[in-house]
């Protein structure tokens, strides 16, 4: 049974927090999952928390041994939801159009899907049904953005914070973190006229292909030192601890605005406090509507019926399934049948060339009704009806003996 158990919306930030993964431990996750559930797919992101399962235990059972892998405290369950099998499958194919998004349509979840389910193979945790899921959402989620044309109205909580620093009048930036997120930071800062930009990593040695004038790249203990030589802090890092603290922030100053992206965060909350500070987190950004949020749930709305298309499409793909048995025996019992016509006519009929036409048309016309009736199969389960279609097929075929 398919099942997702994954974070309600609207939680605070300090119980998200609670309840956020380490990046670097997903494969450990994964693999200690593995011992409960056939399969294992989990999505892990600043603003999303979610772990799908194939899996014989009930959703309260299987929520049981999801806390227990996470260490999770059991207390916290009230902050989340969990779905099966058909009310799974419509949530992930929406969560990859945007539709559940704290920024409404944002484009950089099905990125995330994406890799998640590239880990997930790479781990050889999907194999069949949720394989089948995550591929029918990648398809639907592309699909949903292209004839949507959604990229006519790029949002996502990198776009809204450089945006935000932009029209607060910062020329100079600080970007820490070069992961997913701090790359489309640093791309849609550096489309802007802005005057400097200094990106802060841990591994210096590993930024070889940015090239730009504007860019200065340094160690955290360097971009520390140069906290107060800038007018906005963007930080996005995996880290499971702070990154600035009130140590690298002068209480006096120029004018200074941060955007703290990265869950757990990665800026103390108390240098808000300073009156030259203006600090942002993951909620605040996600609340600074913007002229174009009514644009684009008009769009997505419209759109929706593509995301019912996958839906349907994955589920009938699943009912069909239970029958491939009954298939692959129809066509066998064709087979058999072109074999016999043709070996009653070999004996019959000397002239190569004749044989050959003849099995081509008996070959031809069996694969006729041997299709039509799989078709006719297919429309029957998918109305509830095989079982009586699958008496008759099987008399018409002697599928038993």
């Amino acid at each position: 049974m398919i099942q997702v158990i994954g974070l309600k919306k609207n939680i605070e930030l300090e119980i998200r927090e609670k309840l956020s993964l380490n990046t670097r431990k997903q494969e450990e996750f994964t693999n200690e999952l593995l011992n409960y559930f056939n399969e294992v797919v989990i999505i892990s992101t600043c603003n999303r928390t979610e772990v799908y399962l194939n899996s014989s235990y009930t959703v309260e059972e299987g929520l049981e041994k999801v806390f227990q892998v996470f260490n999770w405290d059991l207390n916290f369950k009230k902050y989340c939801f969990c779905l099966e099998e058909e009310n799974t499958i419509k949530h992930l194919m929406e969560v990859a159009c945007g539709l559940h998004s704290r920024i409404l349509g944002e484009d950089q979840i099905l990125g995330q899907i994406k890799n998640a389910y590239k880990q997930s193979l790479k781990l050889g945790s999907v194999k069949l049904e949720l394989q089948r899921l995550f591929q029918e959402a990648i398809t639907c989620g592309k699909r949903f953005r292209t004839e949507g044309k959604l990229y006519e109205i790029p949002v996502s909580s990198s776009s809204i914070a450089i945006n935000e620093a932009i029209n607060s009048g910062a020329k100079n930036f600080m970007v820490i973190g070069f992961g997913e997120v701090g790359k489309l930071v640093v791309k849609y800062a550096l489309a802007h006229d802005i005057t400097s930009l200094i990106l802060v990593v841990r591994n210096v040695e590993s930024i070889t292909d940015l090239i730009d004038s504007r860019v200065k790249v340094m160690n955290y203990d360097e971009g520390r030192e140069n906290t107060d030589n800038i007018e906005c802090i963007i930080s996005c890092t995996s880290a499971p601890h702070l990154v600035i603290e009130k140590k690298h922030v002068k209480k006096d100053g120029n004018p200074l605005i941060i955007f703290d992206l990265a869950l757990p965060r990665d800026i103390e909350k108390e240098i808000g406090d300073y009156k030259r500070v203006k600090l942002y987190d993951i909620d605040d950004i996600s609340a600074m509507d913007d002229v174009n949020k009514k644009l684009r749930n008009e769009r997505m709305q419209y759109f929706k019926y593509i995301t019912n298309d996958a839906i349907k499409e994955y589920i009938d793909w699943k009912k069909l399934r239970g029958i491939s048995p009954h298939i692959k025996n129809i066509k066998e019992a064709g087979n058999k049948v072109v074999e016999e016509r043709c070996d009653s006519f070999y004996n019959k009929c000397k002239n190569s060339d004749d044989i050959k036409l003849a099995k081509t048309l008996i070959k031809s016309t069996s694969d006729a009704y041997v299709n039509r009736a799989i078709e006719v199969l297919k429309e029957e389960k998918l109305k509830g009806c095989e079982d009586e279609c699958l008496r008759i097929l099987e008399k018409i075929f002697e599928l038993r003996k």
